[in-house]
């Protein structure tokens, strides 16, 4: 199988858990779902020049942008996977070990602090936001867990692929 593939399927398969998480904490802390619709409409309004908003759910809506935010939200994935190889090498995915996945997850949550909350008029790390403290830690610890999906899912892929 080509790394392309196996980065790919572990990225899926890291977003997948990020994802069940998000269920998980819905039902244990009420905590809403993400709205990927609004990556993708964000997403979209970039094509047009639009690359920040002071509030994205007020902003014109786009056709598909949930359809175009969920499938940005798991090719996002994809990219941090292929993060991952690109700093621990090509040896990582035959020995999956849980620290540089951890590692490369925490990293991961500078990209919503950094570059969508301010873009989608949450502002840096969510200072926008009614609760700012809360919004950041549920993304530390969502990162957390794509993290943790990273390393699961290289030891699954790892088992039912010879890499």
């Amino acid at each position: 199988m080509s790394n392309f593939l196996v980065i790919v399927l572990i990225g899926f398969g890291a977003t997948a858990v990020m994802d069940l998480w998000s269920i998980v904490r819905k039902s244990l802390l009420g905590i809403p779902l993400p709205n990927y619709g609004m990556v993708g409409r964000w997403i979209t309004h970039m094509t047009h020049g639009q690359f920040r908003h002071n509030a994205i759910a007020k902003s014109r809506k786009v056709t598909g942008e949930h359809f175009i935010g969920w499938t940005a939200h798991y090719i996002i994935g994809a990219i941090f996977a292929a993060l991952l190889i690109t700093i621990w090498g090509e040896s990582w995915l035959h020995n999956p070990t849980i620290t540089p996945a951890l590692l490369v997850g925490i990293a991961t949550v500078l990209a919503p602090f950094l570059i969508m909350q301010p873009g989608m008029g949450a502002g840096i790390a969510a200072s926008k936001t009614q609760h700012p403290a809360s919004a950041r830690l549920q993304s530390l610890i969502t990162h957390t867990i794509f993290g943790l999906g990273l390393y699961v899912s290289g030891w699954v892929v790892r088992l039912f692929y010879s890499i």
